[in-house]
């Protein structure tokens, strides 16, 4: 995994220069609406895959850290064997877009499905909305599952990932602009989080396995 240290997300370089472009052609022609128009849609790519560089804080080696930014929208509580807690974080257009590895692990799942944008408000957006399923396993086999869903997007979920890949803690692996991410935790987790908190990819801490 290579970390792109610019800062601008190498997932926005096309997004950003064919805007760029265009803008130089309205320039050119002296398309002084369309300029304007062009130019604001620059700034607005450039804010939506700006690429922070961020110190990571110590924490212990059992941690889980959160992969996006976002509002933590909900905490629920489980009935399964595998998954006892479910954490759920809303991400807007105003957060930074990098995804970031939640822990050292290794990727036991890497499974996307394409499909529609829809607001997470509608009651198929579940079912049909572009997703990402992630299981990431690390040394003591303890699984984070992690679902990215696309809301409202106008790019696709990119990934820098492959199965199997060892990866370190707090590192970039994507791009997700707008949607949902819902974190599924073992019974022998201890949850950090509070619900109406402001998450930061590789800063805010979720929790330890026990």
């Amino acid at each position: 995994m290579k970390n792109n240290l610019l800062p601008i997300a190498k997932e926005g370089f096309v997004s950003i220069g064919f805007t760029i472009l265009a803008l130089i052609v309205f320039t050119i022609f002296d398309l002084e609406v369309l300029g304007f128009f062009a130019f604001l849609l620059l700034i607005s790519l450039v804010f939506v895959y700006r690429n922070p560089e961020r110190m990571f804080p110590s924490f212990e080696k059992k941690s889980v850290l959160s992969p996006v930014d976002g509002l933590v929208q909900s905490i629920e509580e489980l009935e399964d064997e595998e998954y006892a807690y479910k954490v759920t974080i809303k991400s807007s257009y105003l957060n930074v877009s990098l995804l970031r590895v939640p822990l050292n692990s290794q990727v036991e799942r890497l499974d996307i499905k394409h499909g529609a944008r829809l607001s997470h408000l509608s009651a198929l957006a579940k079912d049909i909305n572009e997703r990402v399923e992630l299981i990431f396993k690390d040394e003591y086999d303890n699984r984070v599952k992690t679902i990215h869903t696309l809301s409202r997007s106008f790019d696709d979920i990119k990934l820098n990932l492959s199965p199997n890949q060892n990866i370190v803690q707090g590192s970039r692996y994507g791009v997700m602009l707008s949607g949902i991410t819902t974190i599924y935790l073992p019974q022998n987790f201890r949850i950090n989080v509070n619900i109406g908190q402001e998450v930061n990819a590789s800063q805010s801490l979720v929790g330890y396995f026990s």
